[in-house]
C-alpha cells in the first residue's frame, strides 16, 4: 500500500470509508481537517493535546495503516476484477477427454449449462466454485484472468467467486425486508446505506409478480418474490464475480429483467437450465453429458429468431397465467 502520511484524510475516507471508526473510537476529531494529508493533520496538534490523548503520529500512521489492511481483508475490498474465467479441459464419467481446447467465459456474459438430470451440470459449477486445479474428479483446471488463480478464491470465506441463488428460498429470520438487506448492507459497510437499500427492494419489486414493502416480514413472501429479493441483492451486494442461478424458470419472477439486472452490475451468468427460452438468451450454452462438457454452442442468428417466436409464446403463457391468478375465465386463445 502507498505511504498514507502524505494523503489527504478525505481522499483516504473516500477510499475506505471505515476509516471514520477509527478515528472516532481513538478520539480524534476530523470535522474541518479533511484537506489535510495524515502528516499535517498530526502536526497540527500541541504539546497539550498530545500529552492529553496520549498522541504518536508514527505509531498511529502505522496503526491506521494495519487497520486499512485488516479491514481489506475483513471485507474483501481488495478485488481483484474478475475478466476471463477459463475452464481447461478433463474427462468425463468414462474417463474419456472432454470434447473441447479451453472455454473462455468473460465478464458480462450469460452461459447456459443444459443437460439431462444427473449429467454432471453440478459437477461442473463445483469446479468452478471450488477453482479446480486438476484436483477434483473430473480433473478439469479453472483460471482467473487467464492465469492460475489466487488461493483466496479457494480459501478465503470474504472472497467467493461463485454466488449460488438455488431453487429453493427459504426463510426463517423475524426480520423485515427492511431490516434483511440493511443487515447485508451493514455487512459489507456499504456508503449511501439508505439509496442501497431503496434501490435493492425497488429492483426485487420489478422483478416480483406481485410486489411487497419494505416493512413485509420476509418469512411471508412468496417462492417468486423470495427469489426477486435475492436476485436483486445478490446483483447489488454481492462482490462475487460469477453468479449461478439453478432454474430460474420456476422463480415466478420476471426472467429477462433478472438477467439483465445481473449483467448490469458487470457479472459473470451461469444458469442451469431446460427452458428453452433462457437457453437461447444465453451467449452460450454448455451441453453437459455423462459427466463431460459435451458441446460449446454459440447461439446462432437463426436461433435469436427463433427466441423472439418463443418470448411471444412465453409472453401470452403469462397473460393466460395473470388470468387464471386473477380468477378470470378463459374464452379464447390470445394472439401472440
Amino acid at each position: 500500500m502507498d505511504s498514507i502520511s502524505n494523503r489527504k484524510i478525505s481522499d483516504l475516507i473516500s477510499e475506505f470509508p471505515f476509516l471514520t471508526s477509527f478515528f472516532n473510537d481513538n478520539g480524534l476529531e476530523i470535522a474541518g481537517k479533511e484537506k489535510n494529508t495524515l502528516s499535517e493533520y498530526f502536526a497540527g496538534f500541541d504539546e497539550d493535546e498530545i500529552e492529553d490523548k496520549a498522541i504518536d503520529p508514527e505509531v498511529l500512521t502505522a496503526q491506521i495503516g494495519e487497520f486499512i489492511k485488516q479491514m481489506i481483508a475483513f471485507l474483501g475490498k481488495e478485488d481483484e476484477v474478475v475478466k476471463t474465467v477459463t475452464i481447461l479441459p478433463g474427462k468425463d464419467k468414462s474417463g474419456e477427454a472432454e470434447n473441447f481446447n479451453e472455454l473462455v467465459i468473460r465478464q458480462g456474459e450469460i452461459i447456459c449449462i443444459v443437460g439431462p438430470t444427473g449429467s454432471g451440470k453440478s459437477r461442473l459449477l463445483g469446479d468452478i466454485e471450488w477453482v479446480a486445479q486438476g484436483d477434483t474428479p473430473t480433473g478439469r483446471s479453472i483460471l482467473i484472468n487467464e492465469d492460475v488463480p489466487d488461493k483466496k478464491w479457494r480459501f478465503s470465506s470474504a472472497d467467493k467467486l461463485v454466488a449460488q441463488l438455488s431453487q429453493n428460498m427459504n426463510f426463517v429470520m423475524d426480520l423485515s425486508v427492511y431490516e434483511f438487506v440493511e443487515l447485508h448492507a451493514e455487512s459489507r459497510m456499504v456508503e449511501n446505506r439508505e439509496q442501497v437499500i431503496e434501490r435493492i427492494i425497488d429492483k426485487a419489486n420489478s422483478l416480483a409478480g406481485e410486489s411487497f414493502t419494505p416493512e413485509t416480514p420476509i418469512t411471508s413472501l412468496s417462492g417468486g418474490q423470495s427469489r426477486a429479493l435475492m436476485i436483486a441483492d445478490t446483483a447489488i451486494l454481492s462482490k462475487s464475480p460469477i453468479i449461478l442461478i439453478d432454474e430460474i424458470e420456476n422463480a415466478g419472477i420476471d426472467r429477462k429483467k433478472a438477467l439483465g439486472l445481473l449483467l448490469s452490475e458487470d457479472k459473470i451468468v451461469l444458469m442451469a437450465t431446460h427452458d428453452p427460452v433462457l437457453a437461447l438468451m444465453g451467449d452460450r450454452r454448455i451441453v453437459i453429458k455423462n459427466g463431460g462438457i459435451f458441446k460449446v454452442i454459440d447461439t446462432t442468428d437463426d436461433e435469436r429468431t427463433i427466441l423472439s417466436t418463443l418470448e411471444k409464446m412465453d409472453k401470452t403463457l403469462l397473460a393466460y397465467r395473470t388470468k387464471l391468478r386473477q380468477g378470470e375465465i378463459i374464452t379464447k386463445i390470445q394472439n401472440t
